[in-house]
C-alpha cells in the first residue's frame, strides 16, 4: 500500500493513530523538503545577441531577469550567446528554461524540441519591426538589387530573423541566390554588420530598423554612415519563450510578470526603446515558419 495515499485508514486505537500520524508527518516533511529543494534550484535564463557583445547583452537584460527571479523567490543564472542559433539550441535542448529569442530562433527551437511562447516584446509600443539592408555611404544604387550585383554583402547568422531568414526569403521570391549574386558572407551580428558597412569593409549588410536606431541613439553608429536600400514588411518582434516542460506554476507567474510590466517599469528594467510585453501565441509566427519551409530549412509540418 502507498503510504502517501489519501485512503490510508488509521483506525481508532492509540497505537494505530500514533503510527499513522508518524507516517503522515514523514510524508508531509518529505514532500515539503522536495518542494523546498525545487524552489532553490536556479532558474536558467538566456538571451541572444541583442547588443554587440555577449557581456553587453547580459548587462542590458539582467535587471529584468533578476527581478523575475526575485519574484519567484529563486536564484538564477543568465547566459548570453554570440549568435541567435545558439540561443535556439540551448532552449530546445533544455539547457536553459526561459529565453529572450528571435522569431526565427523560436521556430527553430520549436521544431527541435518543445518550446512555448510567453510574451512578445514591445519597442516604442510596437510589437513588430522590419528587416533592412543598408549600403555604405556614397554608394550609387539607384536600382536595388540590380546595382548591387557582384558587390560585397554581409548577412547575419542563420539563426537571425531579420538578418538572415527574411532577406533570404525575399531574394528567393525575386529569383535571386544572394550567395552567387553578391560576394557573399554571413555569420555576423547585426552590430558587426552595421560597423562593417560604416567602415567600408562591405558594400551592403543586413540588419533591422530597431537595432540600427538603437546604435544611432547610443552613438555607436553615425546615421550618415550608411543608408537603407530595402526593408521588409512588418515582422513580429523577438519574444520570451520557455522550454515546453517548464512547470505550469513557474510559467504562469513569469508570464504574468511580463504582461504586467508598466511602460515606466520596462524602461528601468529593459534596454532602450523597450516598453514592455504584449500577449502572443504560436500562430503569430506562421509567416516565419513558412519562410523556413520555402527556403528548404524546414519540412512541411
Amino acid at each position: 500500500m502507498n503510504t502517501f495515499s489519501s485512503t490510508l485508514e488509521c483506525g481508532t486505537s492509540v497505537s494505530r493513530r500514533a503510527a499513522c500520524g508518524g507516517i503522515l508527518a514523514a510524508a508531509t516533511l518529505l514532500l515539503s523538503g522536495q518542494s523546498k529543494a525545487a524552489s532553490q534550484q536556479p532558474i536558467r535564463f538566456g538571451v541572444g545577441p541583442t547588443l554587440p557583445t555577449p557581456d553587453d547583452s547580459r548587462r542590458a537584460w539582467e535587471p529584468l531577469f533578476k527581478q523575475i527571479a526575485e519574484k519567484l523567490g529563486r536564484p538564477y543564472t543568465l547566459v548570453a550567446t554570440t549568435d541567435w542559433a545558439g540561443i535556439s539550441v540551448a532552449l530546445a535542448s533544455g539547457k536553459i528554461d526561459v529565453s529572450f529569442i528571435g522569431p526565427w530562433g523560436y521556430i527553430l527551437a520549436k521544431r527541435q524540441g518543445s518550446v512555448t511562447p510567453m510574451a512578445v516584446a514591445k519597442l516604442d509600443g510596437l510589437t513588430t519591426y522590419r528587416a533592412i539592408v543598408v549600403a555604405r555611404e556614397g554608394l550609387a544604387h539607384a536600382k536595388w538589387p540590380q546595382d548591387g550585383k557582384g558587390m560585397r554583402v554581409s548577412f547575419a547568422d542563420m539563426g537571425s530573423t531579420s538578418g538572415w531568414l527574411i532577406p533570404s526569403y525575399w531574394f528567393k521570391q525575386q529569383g535571386i541566390d544572394p550567395k552567387t549574386y553578391f560576394q557573399y558572407r554571413d555569420g555576423a551580428t547585426h552590430a558587426a554588420n552595421e560597423t562593417a558597412v560604416a567602415n567600408g569593409q562591405v558594400d551592403f549588410a543586413t540588419d533591422n530598423d530597431r537595432n540600427r536606431q538603437l546604435m544611432i541613439d547610443n552613438g555607436t553608429l553615425r546615421a550618415e554612415a550608411s543608408n537603407i536600400v530595402w526593408q521588409s514588411d512588418p515582422i513580429p518582434n523577438s519574444l520570451i519563450a520557455a522550454r515546453g516542460d517548464l512547470d505550469p506554476r513557474t510559467f504562469d507567474v513569469i508570464k504574468q510578470i511580463l504582461l504586467g510590466l508598466t511602460e515606466d517599469e520596462a524602461k528601468k528594467l529593459m534596454p532602450k526603446h523597450y516598453t514592455g510585453f504584449g500577449p502572443t501565441n504560436d500562430s503569430d509566427y506562421r509567416l516565419i515558419e513558412e519562410a523556413g519551409v520555402a527556403l528548404g530549412l524546414l519540412k512541411t509540418s
